[in-house]
């Protein structure tokens, strides 16, 4: 994937927009749209002791993530991102869709703290590269410098 062009695509998206619903829905939308072989890309965001789901794209997902479990919570606890080639062989996988085999979750961080996570599903197993991991994680970045965080 071109990830330069897509980071220069989604900040045109942003451009002029700072709500972070409005952003979270489009890059949910562009990342769905724009990434071949996935069945979910949205976010989860970090609500006392646990993740609540926020926009998304895909089949209906869990809405609430205890901190710590799963992909999601571990990535959300450990404040890193978390590439699983294989979701099955991952301890304490939440299953919201059985069709997933991998994964890929960044941490949304705001002055040091876990204010959301960005997920990615895929069908495939391994379907995640470490370029993959780099470049959603630019595009996350995007989003945490154009979105007004509240």
């Amino acid at each position: 994937m071109d990830y330069k062009l897509l980071e220069k695509q989604l900040k045109s998206l942003f451009e002029n927009e700072t709500d972070m619903i409005a952003n979270m829905a489009n890059m949910s939308a562009f990342v769905f749209q724009e990434m071949k072989d996935i069945n979910w890309a949205g976010f989860y965001i970090a609500r006392e002791n646990q993740l609540v789901l926020g926009p998304f794209q895909g089949k209906v997902a869990c809405v609430r993530i205890p901190w710590g479990k799963g992909v999601c919570g571990s990535a959300a606890e450990k404040q890193e991102t978390i590439l699983v080639e294989n979701v099955h062989e991952f301890p304490g996988h939440i299953a919201c869709d059985s069709a997933s085999n991998s994964e890929l979750v960044i941490p949304v961080i705001i002055n040091n703290k876990t204010f959301a996570i960005f997920d990615i599903d895929s069908p495939s197993l391994g379907r995640f590269t470490e370029e993959d991991k780099k470049g959603v994680e630019t595009l996350v970045k995007v989003f945490e410098n154009r979105t007004k965080l509240n």
